[in-house]
């Protein structure tokens, strides 16, 4: 049977940060002003996508150093960074350093797997390592000690005039309960429980599993079934922290231009939902596009979203600046409130 839908308790945005590669500055700056806006806007939580050797943020970490010190309240996560680029211990240290700067409002969403066209950069990343580095769960492993505040080394004390620490500094204690695995599988939710984290959906899973053997699959009924494996491995159980990313574009106050503009953009996108994609048989949610009361009816009969309470809405990655601010200036004064949601004070 169907869940109730659940109240929505927490709204968040999710951006890619795109620029250009040309003037790379007023890009950053517009990411910068988003999340400002977000947080005016009453919204919880503001979420920058990662992207390596692309016109889209690569380094989310220093980009929300710099939003810690433009606000005040707002949460600020990473969706979600992909540990194959990184050296956990590096990260585990910046991760916390931001965390402090920000005073305990980093949301540090993570990912496993070798690096994306890892044949064409191994020998960049990894020249002397890339036959022996490990892109799977041990990595994450890793990282979750040294956020957690368990040894780096053997060594600790001082030496001369300078004092060691054995675990990374500084050290945030809270860290450790808000970091965040990006699932799309049974395997990554059932993962993501078992190391005690909280799970971030999006708006692609994978198609597997008995229900598609039935007929065709479908997107939510899959995603919930990754949000019940999750809960059912974590210690937190129904309490357990999942976070829906769809992409999802009211048009209350949207000029007759953005409407069109919008629509086109969900039906350009639409043929991708109808059946699952390449290898990994990776299947796409459509794009929602209406107004909010609309929305908020499509949303209360989509089986995942029934049983979140907090949500990270996906900006549409190539509109304009302008757009983005519309689209948020909705989802906070009219869909939020509309999915039974308050902004922050």
């Amino acid at each position: 049977m169907p869940s109730t839908p659940r109240p929505l308790r927490r709204l968040g945005f999710l951006t890619i940060g795109l620029f250009d590669g040309a003037d790379p500055g007023p890009g950053h700056a517009s990411t910068l002003e988003i999340i400002e806006l977000g947080e005016r806007l009453g919204f919880d939580s503001a979420w920058v996508r990662n992207r390596h050797l692309q016109y889209g943020i690569s380094s989310p970490v220093a980009v929300l150093a710099a939003a810690s010190q433009r606000t005040r309240r707002i949460e600020l996560g990473t969706a979600v960074i992909p540990l194959g680029w990184e050296n956990p211990l590096r990260l585990a240290e910046d991760l916390a350093t931001v965390d402090i700067l920000s005073g305990g409002r980093l949301n540090p969403g993570v990912s496993v797997g070798p690096p994306t066209h890892f044949a064409h950069v191994r020998e960049a990343l990894y020249p002397d390592t890339a036959d022996r580095e490990d892109f799977g769960p041990e990595r994450l492993r890793r990282l979750l000690d040294l956020v957690r505040g368990k040894p780096a080394t053997a060594f600790s004390g001082s030496e001369g005039f300078e004092v060691f620490s054995d675990v990374v500094q500084p050290h945030s204690p809270g860290l450790g309960g808000r970091m965040w695995y990006g699932g799309g599988s049974l395997d990554s939710a059932r993962r993501a429980g078992e190391h005690g984290m909280n799970l971030l959906t999006s708006s692609v899973v994978k198609a597997e599993g008995p229900r598609e053997a039935a007929g065709p699959a479908d997107f939510a009924e899959i995603q919930l079934a990754h949000i019940r494996a999750f809960r059912a491995h974590h210690p937190d159980g129904e309490a357990a922290r999942v976070s829906q990313g769809l992409v999802v574009i009211p048009t209350d106050s949207a000029s007759p231009a953005q409407r069109a503009r919008y629509e086109r953009y969900a039906a350009e996108r639409l043929p991708r939902t109808t059946a699952p994609q390449g290898p990994a048989r990776l299947l796409f949610a459509p794009d929602l596009v209406g107004t909010s009361d609309e929305l908020a009816e499509r949303l209360h009969a989509h089986a995942a979203f029934r049983e979140v309470d907090e949500v990270a809405f996906a900006l549409p990655f190539s509109f304009a600046h302008e757009d983005h601010a519309q689209i948020l200036t909705d989802m906070a004064t009219r869909l939020g409130p509309a999915l039974g949601w308050r902004p922050a004070g």
